[in-house]
């Protein structure tokens, strides 16, 4: 079957999916999560030979560490399944609702996207969270995957798939895309596809970005920072930067560049440096003189997302030249301040361009499922439509809905027409 026909078939299940009820959806995540488990010997061997393929082939370390789906990961996928379950049904919400006139009432009101084209990295774990979280807001989904995970992901896809059908799902609601060629097909189908949301490079989503007339919404690189302020407690600032980098530091949440105010970098730099030996540090001059072990910065280290245990270290003057820093080399995710100063971590917080800014924890936190939203498509770094974690709120728009008993518009013209009211009323009428 073509993209196109797939993506053809998804916009005629996105239209059943659109009408089913909370009840029906939940269940139907009831039916994966338990296939989850019950075909974990399936799944795991087509782990395996994924895992095995990627040592054949010399697959870089961070993208390794991304690829491995047993044990745990599997049961924490069935775990995050079942938590999209148990949040609330995102569509038919009514996000406002005023009078008109009397007998005739305007409700905005969730409604699903519709076909979501998803494009994300070599992590299993991401083809149940977006399909979990699209089906659970009433949408179809085509699913790229990267290749080094492409038996993983046929396995997952289709247990996925038969439990979802086994519920009374439509065909078609979920596809499985697999080669460069079909990510170029599904960018041309406008007119079956919704939203595209990459996740990857930098230059692969400006890529996506500049061959598709489809809206895109994601985010490329993850340049995460912490800045230690002059009154931090270097006895809490410590713990937070060593989880911001070494906690899994092949995610786009991970700490790339630590900053640290000249005034406690003496007692915290040695001290950062001591809990976290395995991290390579690249420091500026003045970082340098206190870390006998790192090697000195490039420009380019501040722009680097190295999903590594390698780690930026400048020394600022003031939390404003922090920022600045921030605001000129970050990449919009996710940055965090650790100080005892409340008016300066407000400061920080309405100043940083990011789409999460954190004080006094870890920058490992922007997470879907750690927010709450029980998982996510991904980070969205722009402003428009959705922000950060990208949870079911990220995966619905509204619709218009006006409820009258003859109304006409002529009725309103003239000298001598009615008058709107355009009163605000009750949203649970």
């Amino acid at each position: 079957m073509t993209v196109a026909e797939k993506a053809a078939r998804a916009r005629s299940a996105s239209r059943i999916m659109a009408s089913l009820s909370a009840e029906q959806k939940n269940h139907a995540l009831g039916r994966i999560a338990a296939a989850l488990r019950d075909r974990r010997t399936e799944i795991e061997s087509a782990n395996r030979s994924d895992r095995e393929a990627a040592a054949r082939e010399a697959l870089a370390e961070p993208l390794a560490k991304r690829l491995t789906f047993e044990g745990d990961k599997l049961d924490q996928a069935a775990i995050g399944v079942e938590s999209v379950a148990a949040l609330e049904d995102p569509i038919g919400g009514v996000l406002g609702a005023r009078e008109l006139d009397e007998g005739l009432e305007l409700f905005r009101v969730t409604v699903p996207i519709g076909v979501v084209g998803m494009v994300f990295e070599s992590r299993p774990d991401a083809l149940v969270q977006i399909a979990s979280l699209c089906l659970k807001s009433g949408n179809a989904v085509l699913l790229k995957g990267g290749a080094e995970a492409r038996n993983t992901n046929r396995a997952l896809f289709t247990v996925i798939s038969e439990a979802a059908g086994s519920a009374g799902l439509p065909d078609g609601w979920m596809a499985l895309l697999e080669s460069r060629d079909d990510v170029s097909e599904m960018l041309a189908q406008s007119d079956s596809i919704d939203l595209i949301i990459p996740r990857g490079s930098n230059e692969f989503v400006q890529s996506v970005m500049r061959r598709t007339t489809i809206p895109v919404l994601g985010h490329a690189d993850g340049i995460c920072h912490v800045y230690v302020d002059s009154d931090a407690d270097p006895a809490l600032a410590v713990p937070v930067v060593v989880d911001a980098k070494t906690q899994y530091p092949a995610v786009c949440n991970a700490a790339e560049t630590l900053l640290v105010h000249a005034d406690v970098a003496a007692r915290v730099l040695p001290a950062i440096a001591e809990a976290m030996p395995a991290v390579e540090l690249r420091a500026c001059p003045r970082a340098l003189a206190l870390l006998p072990g790192a090697v000195e910065a490039t420009e380019s280290d501040w722009r680097a997302e190295y999903l590594d245990l390698i780690l930026a270290v400048r020394v600022v003057d003031s939390a404003d030249e922090a920022i600045t820093h921030i605001n000129r080399y970050g990449s919009h995710h996710t940055d965090a301040i650790v100080t005892a100063n409340r008016t300066r971590a407000l400061e920080f917080m309405q100043r940083v361009d990011s789409a999460s800014v954190m004080w006094n924890c870890s920058t490992r936190f922007a997470d879907g499922y750690r927010y709450g939203l029980g998982a996510e498509v991904g980070i969205a770094t722009g402003k428009i439509h959705a922000r950060g974690p990208v949870g079911l709120e990220g995966l619905v728009t509204y619709q218009w809905r006006l409820f009258g008993s003859g109304h006409v518009v002529s009725d309103y013209t003239g000298s001598e027409g009615r008058s709107f009211t355009h009163r605000i009323i009750s949203v649970d009428r």
